[in-house]
């Protein structure tokens, strides 16, 4: 059975996240978090956005499916727990912010709640 996992973020431009003020976050221990070694791919997309909100609609119809955003997302994290591996889509304009929040996913799955 393949269990894939997709987490995505509100929209919001760079700039709002480069100058928003990003609150320090204490990390999960180990025994918390869905994956401690993890293969991290980042794939730049142009429609990063359109991607991610497509597969949020995808995985919406899917009975059971958490999802860690309510509205369009600018980026998202897809993660396969089993493989331990884990891909993070963005557009060419990102923020080392935007990027560390879709790596944290990564590690620690949902953590929106």
């Amino acid at each position: 059975m393949v269990a894939l996992f997709l987490s995505a973020c509100q929209t919001m431009t760079v700039e709002q996240s480069d100058q928003a003020q990003h609150p320090t976050f204490t990390p999960l221990s180990p025994e918390q978090r869905i994956m401690n070694t993890v293969t991290i791919k980042w794939d730049v997309r142009e429609d990063a956005a359109e991607f991610c909100a497509k597969s949020m609609r995808v995985r919406s119809l899917q009975p059971g499916r958490e999802l860690a955003f309510t509205t369009p997302p600018m980026a998202c994290a897809i993660w396969y727990v089993p493989g331990k591996e884990c891909t993070v889509i963005t557009s060419k304009k990102v923020s080392h912010a935007l990027l560390g929040h879709e790596v944290r996913h990564c590690f620690e799955g949902h953590f929106h709640r």
